[in-house]
């Protein structure tokens, strides 16, 4: 069964950007390439950057809201962080939880992790954990009945949403 997909042109920019002739370089992430690119944060759809920590919009989102929450640092494995990076992952997904909440009014959501490329892991090598927003009867069925995902939202608006209303959470 071949995957059908929907043209999303305004998404093109955006992949080609950080992945064009990149994809297979080892040892690096294309995580650690975005953080490396000198890309501003509008341009690479960074939503929030901490001390050892940020969050970026998934360039293949599931769903609009789509969000990674991972270290700066390119570490493979819970195991690999160290004490400041462990506690401030976990508090970042709390945070982004509460700002997609806010942003989005999701009905519910998805949070997880996938460690290593045979757990569903994409990018294995730079741990990053999935926060993303589910809606009552949201078009995601279109993944299982016509192997086509559908956004509403191009990132740049979703990216400027979120920040808006995690700067709303900051100073509550």
């Amino acid at each position: 069964m071949s995957l059908e997909r929907l043209w999303n042109g305004w998404r093109s920019q955006y992949v080609r950007g950080f992945n064009e002739g990149e994809r297979n370089e080892p040892g690096r992430s294309v995580f650690t390439k975005i953080l490396e690119s000198g890309a501003s944060d509008e341009e690479a759809h960074i939503v929030h950057r901490g001390g050892t920590c940020f969050v970026i919009l998934n360039a293949f989102p599931y769903a609009t809201g789509h969000m990674l929450v991972l270290p700066y640092r390119e570490v493979a494995d819970l195991e690999d962080l160290d004490a400041a990076e462990s506690t401030e992952l976990w508090a970042t997904v709390t945070a982004a939880v509460a700002a997609v909440k806010r942003s989005h009014q999701p009905h519910a959501l998805n949070v997880g992790i996938n460690l290593g490329a045979p757990a569903g892991g994409s990018i294995a090598q730079h741990l990053h954990v999935h926060v993303v927003p589910r809606w009552e009867g949201d078009a995601n069925f279109m993944t299982a009945v016509a192997n086509t995902r559908t956004l509403p939202e191009p990132l740049d608006d979703t990216a400027a949403r979120i920040r808006a209303a995690w700067k709303q959470e900051e100073t509550r």
